[in-house]
């Protein structure tokens, strides 16, 4: 009969001996994948890829199927193989990588059944490797040429709407760094760079969420970089802070910036009257 003390010591030793057990699991696991990776048989090392792959084991799939793109190359499964072998690159989050493959796969095999979802996922990529707005935009732009590309090559296709919130959420990011770099430029005094950034966010972005602020921001920059300028520049540039109010004023008649702009606006009449 079992006592309790017995019992006791059967918990303890099996504590005692868990690690010692999952190590030698482990091993055993290694093992077999060795012997899978040693296998002469492609056919074998395919199947075990998939099953790896099913089981989001990607770093045990990946070294299998970078070996059987060569040894399927030019036979009926070399589709297959290059499918998994983009996804398993996909799943280890190499997004790049990823990318690159599933373009070559929809371009090589444009009639495979995977071929639209692979098209579409190329620019998932990038999208995915895209920075938020403060970052270097290559990637967003990168991801845009490829969102615009499947749209246009892909009418009536299940992921378009997904790729139009894509294309939507990208020019945002973009629209939102054009403003902050102009902002920053104000900021740090810098008036000339300020008011150029400003036109050209103004003249990208009409109908930014960010276009009455871009705009007060480009009168005072205007306004600034007329009353730090050299004597023969003053007259030109304080004709186009005049312009900035204009422009400001018309879009905005009830803006919040109104008083601060028409400040703005006295003064720079002041100058434009004394010189006439």
């Amino acid at each position: 009969m079992t006592t309790t003390s017995n019992l006791r010591c059967t918990f303890a030793d099996m504590r005692k001996f868990a690690p010692l057990l999952l190590v030698l699991f482990a091993l055993s696991g290694c093992g077999e994948y060795q012997k899978v990776l040693k296998s002469t048989d492609p056919a074998f090392k395919f199947t075990k890829a998939i099953e790896y792959y099913d089981a989001e084991q990607y770093n045990k799939a990946y070294p299998l199927l970078d070996e059987l793109m060569s040894a399927y190359r030019g036979t009926s499964r070399a589709q297959e193989v290059y499918k998994y072998y983009a996804q398993t690159l996909y799943g280890q989050r190499d997004y790049i990588l990823a990318g690159y493959h599933f373009k070559r796969f929809s371009q090589t095999f444009p009639n495979h059944p995977f071929a639209e979802e692979a098209s579409y996922l190329t620019a998932y990529c990038y999208y995915l490797e895209s920075p938020v707005s403060s970052l270097d935009p290559a990637y967003t732009y990168k991801a845009m040429d490829e969102l615009q590309l499947f749209i246009n090559t892909h009418e009536g296709s299940s992921y378009i709407p997904e790729a139009n919130s894509f294309m939507d959420e990208l020019r945002e990011r973009l629209e939102k760094k054009a403003f902050d770099i102009a902002k920053g430029y104000h900021h740090r005094q810098l008036y000339s760079s300020a008011v150029t950034s400003l036109n050209v966010m103004l003249s990208e972005y009409p109908d930014s969420p960010y276009r009455e602020e871009a705009m007060m921001l480009r009168l005072e920059s205007a306004f600034k970089l007329a009353v730090n300028s050299v004597s023969d520049k003053e007259a030109q540039r304080f004709k186009e802070a005049e312009t900035a109010f204009l422009e400001f004023q018309d879009a905005y008649p009830e803006s919040p910036f109104a008083n601060n702009a028409a400040a703005y606006y006295a003064k720079i009449q002041g100058f434009l009257q004394k010189e006439s």
